[in-house]
């Protein structure tokens, strides 16, 4: 039987034949339109990082600046992400499977996070401008390296505490197959701790921008090192009081951002959703329509079918050959032997240098100094809890709200991101504007300021919310579980492993945002409150080092005897009796 001839189409006789072809032109030419911008940025980036020192820097105010200061700030952030996430996953993989690396690297990671930037931006950019006198690469190492420094600890801890967060029978099933160590990675760790590690990237990134403020913007003593970016505009325009310039900085920062999150984070988490631990379909799941758009990109296709799914495939297979030929374990030769021990030996004599110096260096206290320091940590002590209740009694209730929600979420996620990137240190001048001519002090403003480490624990909140398996909800509500009951016996312990890791990340970057929020200049005045945030600050304004290693060690030695009485319990507790298993 004959089908009907077709109608010729409106483009002509022969426009159909074309149809499918040009839909597919339509899907993949943005695919490479894209790669040829990054492309480009990443050669118009690795051009000014060859070129000369620039040691007087000029930071146009000009709008038709913005975008070439977007693109700087944007791989910097990028590079600086891509590097944190490789040291957050060896680390928190490090210490998930060794007691011994555990007990250091715990209390080590979280007294990184909490030392503040300005106690080693001057070190670490007069370092790397050092190893690279001639070249613009070293200034830009530095910053890179000192924004890597705001955005791996988050991830590192949620990576951690997802791994200790495995059920034993995934552990199980991984001994009876026989798993290698590298498919247990690829297929089991990985997958499990993607949706915490998704939200843990989106806080790192929005907390890039605060640091990009200090990085963007180093001047010591006749060196003037400014960086071209958005942080350096900011910055240089709050400097100037130029509130048009403000609002162009601020307004390209925002558009930067939704851009981003649709681009990039709304795929993301729409893929992260497959990850999810569950026994049955969601009722409701994360869509993008980028995401569903990629996924007809005959380039993407290609390029997985040719390059990515065929050496994913040879990896795996090496590694179980590998596994299934090992017949006893061998003994590490002499040579890694003397290798391991002189490292050993090495780091120990510097650390035992480090050490000596720096109690030569402390000697040099005086008695109101440390009266000072010891009056501070007090007040930033009790300045910091009193934030992270704040924070605590209003981002639970609202995270598991936003995370139980898909749709919700996919609307509230771009605005607090939005909240979350603006640096605190552009609305700072703000809140000081108001608590002036309201007579009050910098105390109530400086909490203010803390509580911008909110955000940590709101991620990881609706994160754990959206990791909350179907079924057990379905569960309460078969069973009709009092609201009470529901908080009680399901939503808090199910997001106890990510509300942990939210309280841990927020409590270092509290402690390190002290430094501008007790202590900001504003229009040629110092305003400054009681705390050790401000004993840091104004003694690297007089160039006092020995009170800012002093006070340093003291809030290190703080933040470790919180980790081991508080933090590190409430982790064992989480990967014990809140771990999701049968």
């Amino acid at each position: 039987m004959k089908s009907p001839p077709e109608k010729p189409s409106a483009g002509g006789p022969g426009w159909g034949v074309f149809a499918p072809g040009l839909a597919s032109f339509l899907a993949d030419a943005p695919v490479v339109l894209a790669v040829l911008a990054l492309f480009y940025a990443v050669l118009s980036m690795t051009r000014y990082w060859l070129a000369p020192v620039n040691v007087h820097a000029q930071i146009s105010l000009a709008p038709s600046a913005l975008p070439r200061y977007a693109m700087y700030s944007l791989l910097r952030i990028a590079i600086s992400y891509l590097i944190s996430l490789f040291v957050a996953i060896l680390a928190g993989y490090s210490a998930a499977y060794s007691a011994r690396v555990e007990r250091i690297m715990i209390p080590v990671l979280d007294t990184l996070q909490s030392i503040p930037v300005l106690s080693f931006l001057p070190p670490v950019m007069l370092a790397m401008v050092a190893l690279f006198p001639a070249r613009q690469l070293g200034i830009e190492l530095g910053s890179i390296l000192l924004i890597f420094t705001g955005q791996v600890w988050n991830m590192a801890f949620s990576f951690y505490a997802s791994l200790k967060s495995i059920p034993r029978e995934m552990h199980e099933v991984a001994e009876v197959y026989g798993w290698s160590p590298w498919q247990k990675f690829t297929q089991m760790e990985l997958p499990f701790a993607t949706i915490g590690l998704v939200w843990n990237s989106m806080m790192s990134v929005a907390g890039a921008w605060f640091f990009l403020m200090a990085c963007e913007m180093f001047v010591l003593n006749d060196r003037d090192l400014r960086l071209p970016g958005l942080g350096s505009y900011l910055q240089t325009a709050a400097n100037a009081g130029d509130t048009r310039a403000i609002a162009w900085g601020v307004g390209v920062m925002v558009g930067v951002i939704v851009l981003i999150d649709q681009l990039v984070w709304r795929p993301v988490i729409a893929w992260a959703e497959k990850f999810k631990f569950e026994q049955v379909e969601a009722a409701e799941i994360s869509r993008s329509p980028v995401l569903d758009w990629l996924r007809h990109s005959r380039v993407l296709r290609s390029f997985s079918s040719y390059l990515t799914r065929p050496a994913a495939e040879r990896l795996s297979l090496h590694f179980a050959r590998k596994q299934s030929g090992e017949a006893r374990p061998t003994r590490p030769s002499s040579w890694r032997k003397w290798i391991r021990r002189t490292l050993f030996v090495t780091a120990l004599a510097g650390v035992v240098f480090a050490v000596v110096k720096m109690c030569a260096l402390l000697l040099g206290l005086e008695a109101a100094e440390m009266r000072s320091i010891f009056s501070g940590a007090g007040a930033t002590f009790l300045r910091v809890e009193f934030s992270l209740v704040l924070a605590g009694l209003w981002t639970i209730p609202v995270g598991i709200w936003i995370g139980l929600r898909p749709k919700l979420s996919a609307i509230a996620q771009p605005l607090v991101q939005m909240a979350a990137s603006i640096p605190a240190t552009a609305l700072f001048p703000v809140i000081l504007l108001v608590l002036v001519r309201l007579g009050r002090g910098l105390g109530i403003g400086s909490i203010a300021l803390l509580l911008g480490t909110q955000w940590y624990i709101l991620f990881n909140v609706i994160a754990g919310a959206m990791a909350l398996p179907t079924d057990l909800r379905e569960v309460c509500d078969v069973f009709h579980f009092a609201s009470y009951e529901k908080w009680r016996d399901f939503l808090l312990p199910g997001i106890f492993p990510f509300l942990v890791t939210g309280f841990v990340t927020a409590s270092g970057g509290a402690w390190n945002a002290s430094i501008v929020a007790e202590y900001f200049h504003f229009r040629g005045q110092t305003f400054s409150t009681l705390g050790l945030g401000a004993v840091i600050s104004q003694a690297s304004d007089q160039n006092n080092f020995r009170v800012v290693l002093a006070a340093t060690i003291v809030m290190a030695a703080m933040v470790v005897t919180i980790n081991r009485l508080l933090w590190r319990r409430l982790y064992g507790l989480a990967s014990t009796r809140f771990k999701l298993e049968t």
